[in-house]
């Protein structure tokens, strides 16, 4: 096995740092035997809903739950359509399906990966009938009602989400964030001339806390941020088996709660996040800067409207495998996310998509390269990363030895 000097991703370190914090938190639901909801999720959600500019946070049990109440608590049906993109991870549509509706797939712009506004565009006056009544798209491919749109802010980047936006309300289209990887990513909006943070924009929005996100619990953890008090209601009713009070089912629910250790845990972490997510992109900027200029290798595009928070730093190369080959012999771990769309994943063969129908998701799949992230990533760990990077690509590939 290649020892490896620098891991993709340390959770040991911020843990071992954090522990006396975390476990004198874990000795505090020992000593009340408080597991399940009460004051430190109403903490927690309290402050997650500050830290994203919203009225209201509903902390639940994982990001996918957060993403299936989202949706069908905005109003999401079985029968419906909803699009999205295909160069995410499955969690995206086993939330759309699991709402009853169906998943449809728009091309992403090349430069930042997510969904392309222009594409989105050409997808509703092209492969759309307008519905008389709804004023709303029925999709050609599936015969169904196309409500909502899912814009996925794909590694810690905002989607564009004016234009998105615009398209919604001339559609009368619902819009739900997929903020799973962006905790503190912010977007400028020129509608409003200010900056808006990840999960304040659509109707409401998805996070994920993942122990590997920005912001992680010790195991799985997830909310929905919105400030609509609907919304609120529902999500709230859905994540613990419909219940509007103890025994008193207003309609079929899920158990998808969040528990109070897991929210403990996210609230002593939560004061951490500005400064992680700083030492994130000051660490994205290094890198930006050292393989700006190395030929073969095309590094993130960050928009001046958006400040990315670097969930993850994905590169793209011809000979991924190779980069990848050569950077694991040298000690340096490195990541996929994601090598084959959802649109020709075996778990959507029944949509009837193909390979060609996402040309730009389908080369950008085959490409990409996510290099260690995380904030404690060291000055000398980072060198090496960059060092190998170079090295690599400064001699000629092994297909043309």
């Amino acid at each position: 096995m290649d020892h490896i000097d620098v891991p993709f991703l340390d959770l040991v370190t911020p843990h071992v740092e954090m522990e006396e914090q975390l476990v004198a938190e874990f000795r505090a639901a020992l000593r009340t035997a408080g597991f399940i909801g009460g004051k430190p999720v109403d903490n927690f959600e309290a402050a997650f809903a500050e830290f994203c500019d919203t009225r209201y946070c509903v902390g639940v049990g994982s990001g996918t739950d957060a993403l299936r109440f989202a949706l069908t608590a905005a109003g999401v049906a079985p029968g419906d359509s909803v699009l999205t993109v295909a160069n995410t991870f499955i969690a995206t549509t086993e939330a759309i399906t699991q709402a009853g509706a169906m998943p449809e797939f728009v091309e992403i712009d090349e430069r930042t990966y997510n969904i392309d506004p222009r594409k989105l565009r050409e997808h509703l006056e092209q492969n759309c009938d307008r519905d008389p009544e709804s004023g709303r798209p029925r999709s050609r491919r599936t015969g169904q009602t196309i409500t909502a749109i899912v814009p996925v802010h794909l590694y810690g980047q905002m989607a564009d989400m004016d234009p998105i936006l615009k398209l919604a309300e001339e559609y009368n289209l619902l819009v739900i964030e997929d903020a799973c990887q962006a905790h503190g990513a912010e977007y400028f909006s020129n509608e409003q001339q200010r900056w808006r943070k990840a999960g304040s924009i659509g109707i409401a929005a998805a996070f994920s806390f993942y122990p590997g996100k920005n912001l992680g619990a010790c195991g799985e953890a997830g909310a929905v941020t919105t400030n609509d008090p609907q919304i609120v209601d529902m999500s709230r009713k859905l994540r613990d088996h419909g219940q509007a009070a103890k025994y008193y089912h207003d309609v079929e629910g899920y158990n998808g709660r969040l528990d109070a250790i897991q929210a403990r845990i996210l609230y002593a972490k939560l004061t951490h996040l500005p400064l992680w997510n700083m030492e994130r992109r000051r660490l994205a900027r290094h890198y930006n800067e050292r393989l700006a200029t190395v030929e073969g290798l095309v590094a993130p595009f960050e928009p001046q409207w958006s400040r990315a928070v670097y969930h993850l730093y994905v590169v793209r190369v011809q000979d991924r495998q190779e980069m990848q080959n050569i950077l694991k012999g040298a000690g340096v771990a490195t990541g996929i996310h994601y090598p084959v769309p959802l649109h020709v994943q075996q778990a959507y063969r029944a949509l009837g998509y193909s390979n060609g129908d996402l040309p730009i998701t389908e080369r950008v799949s085959a490409e990409i390269l996510s290099l260690p992230m995380y904030p404690q990533l060291n000055q000398e760990r980072q060198a090496k990363v960059i060092k190998q990077i170079k090295e690599c690509l400064m001699v000629p590939s092994s297909a043309s030895r």
